[in-house]
């Protein structure tokens, strides 16, 4: 016997449509890429969606077409987070950071049919216009008075002129709540980036938990400022959680310094924000140098990297902060677990509380997790034993985008189950707890930087036998690269020669911070390089930038 209940496909149209509703005159606040703070409601946001909609079948942008975004934060790029997905087409929102040939990668990989760009990118997508082979249309996110003079793209489109002239007239169209919603890359450790395509019903489900009190504890009397980018997994799920509730939204935009981010949490209410250590630890040296106070921010999620124990005491102790450790992955939506405390742990002392607040929390409700051995066997929840950490549940990747035959999902053993690569505890109240990496991946600033393409560029310089990257503790950053090198016999290669080979070949951020010379690297049985060992090595290794 089925229940008698209505039948409606859970689709991101609906939060707008609530939004606009219910929540109409609540304001969204976006600094602008021109300058300029720009301001209107739920119900602008809708209306302006609608626009974009009727714009975007005017362009040719078909159910199920890959529409691309290199944009920051601001009231643009979330009416294409509606327009796009809401019509039946699917969001790619692209890394601005990356360079230009890893853009172009994805972009073809994905199949982008048209590309929308905020004006600070404009040189990079002029770089990349020529070789992109499926993109038919490319709009800058301005209005006419700001478009460029000159451009090498042609038939440059403008974003203000395509949504006066399409009409607010759009029915959102109903379809089934699995199809394709949004897409996001991420990298890995090998190989070129991977494809997460989140469905409507993943991106839904993902709401509801992020809102949640033991989440993200989001509600119409709060003002977010997500300074975590619309690119990185969709910010979070902000964008989508605020139209869920009601709260007031504000956009930094190209601005992420400690004053620009401080001007705007006073000047707009901001309760709650978002976003990674390394953007927290410039805006606590403004805040700290210039003796300023938060009058009205309460919380702060803080995730992509560990949050330094620092960092978290000086929020709460100093400025009255509380901080919110997360964790996820761009194959999570991105939201596994939030370290929100139950009573036993509210009632520790507070050296207690803050040992709890290190970890990275509990699973909050659709996401089950576990620790498995090397035997394959589920781990106890004791807080000693350390194993793999699997995942699984509706917003977890069950497949990488155009690779449906490799997927990462366990088929022996622990079958339907995600392993994340991380190695964790967890404890007997469920609070995981991030040990290591079994990721050679790096981590700078809460972004992924991929070792083996820094290696395969030092590995071409002609005076270079081996080259291994490992990740070295930062100060600001967490982690940089650290590459260690065996030259060829009788070479004279320099630290200085070799990182000026890298310019040009990546983006500029990824650029190993030091390099040291080394007579050999050690190897496995098969002939892999053993990280692990050199992590070891140089684990007491002082970078020069820190």
């Amino acid at each position: 016997m089925n229940g008698l209940m209505m039948q409606q496909p859970l689709l991101i149209s609906s939060l707008l449509i609530h939004a606009e509703r219910h929540h109409g005159e609540q304001e969204i606040v976006s600094r602008r890429v021109e300058g300029d703070i720009h301001r209107y409601t739920f119900a602008d946001l809708a209306a302006r969606s609608r626009r974009m909609a009727n714009a975007l079948v005017s362009l040719g942008v078909k159910p199920s077409d890959r529409v691309g975004t290199l944009a920051w934060n601001g009231h643009r790029h979330m009416e294409l987070y509606y327009a796009v997905s809401g019509s039946g087409a699917v969001l790619h929102t692209l890394n601005p950071r990356l360079h230009a040939d890893q853009v172009v990668w994805i972009a073809d990989h994905a199949e982008d049919q048209v590309l929308f760009f905020d004006l600070s990118f404009l040189p990079l997508v002029e770089a990349i216009a020529p070789r992109v082979k499926t993109i038919r249309h490319f709009v800058a996110m301005t209005d006419r008075a700001h478009m460029p003079a000159q451009s090498s793209i042609p038939a440059l489109l403008c974003y203000e002129d395509l949504i006066a002239d399409a009409s607010d007239t759009f029915a959102w169209p109903e379809f089934d709540e699995n199809t394709a919603s949004s897409l996001c890359y991420t990298s890995g450790t090998t190989g070129n980036p991977k494809g997460v395509l989140y469905s409507h019903r993943s991106t839904l489900l993902h709401t509801f938990a992020a809102a949640l009190p033991d989440a993200l504890n989001c509600a119409a009397s709060d003002v977010i400022l997500p300074v975590v980018p619309m690119f990185h997994v969709n910010a979070w799920g902000l964008p989508y959680v605020a139209c869920m509730v009601g709260a007031k939204l504000v956009y930094p935009g190209p601005a992420l310094d400690g004053k620009s981010l401080h001007e705007l949490f006073e000047s707009e209410g901001v309760t709650l924000s978002a976003g990674v250590p390394t953007v927290w630890q410039g805006l606590l040296a403004h805040v700290e140098s210039n003796d300023l106070k938060f009058s009205t921010m309460r919380r702060t999620i803080i995730g992509g990297s560990a949050c330094p124990p620092a960092m978290m005491r000086t929020f709460q102790e100093r400025h009255g902060v509380a901080v919110l450790h997360a964790w996820g992955m761009t194959e999570l939506s991105p939201i596994g677990t939030v370290c929100s405390f139950k009573p036993a742990q509210r009632a520790l002392s507070e050296h207690g509380r803050y040992a709890v607040q290190a970890k990275q929390g509990r699973a909050v409700f659709g996401i089950d997790m576990k620790i498995v051995g090397e035997d394959g066997h589920e781990l106890p929840w004791d807080g000693q034993s350390s194993g793999d950490l699997y995942v699984r549940g509706p917003w977890v990747v069950g497949h990488y985008f155009r690779m449906a035959d490799k997927s990462p999902l366990v088929v022996t053993g622990n079958k339907g189950w995600f392993p994340t690569g991380d190695v964790a505890t967890i404890d007997p109240l469920g609070t995981m707890q991030i040990t290591d990496r079994s990721k050679d991946v790096i981590k700078s600033g809460g972004e992924w930087i991929g070792s083996i393409d820094l290696e395969n560029v030092a590995m071409a310089h002609p005076q270079v036998a081996m080259a291994a990257c490992i990740a070295v503790a930062h100060p600001k950053w967490d982690e940089r690269p650290l590459l260690v090198v065996v030259k060829k016999p009788d070479q004279t290669l320099t630290r200085e020669e070799l990182l000026a080979f890298y310019d040009g070949k990546i983006a500029r951020w990824w650029t190993p911070d030091d390099v040291v010379f080394v007579d050999a690297i050690p190897l496995g049985a098969t002939g892999k390089m053993l990280k692990n060992k050199l992590r070891e090595q140089f684990k007491e290794h002082r970078l020069p930038t820190a």
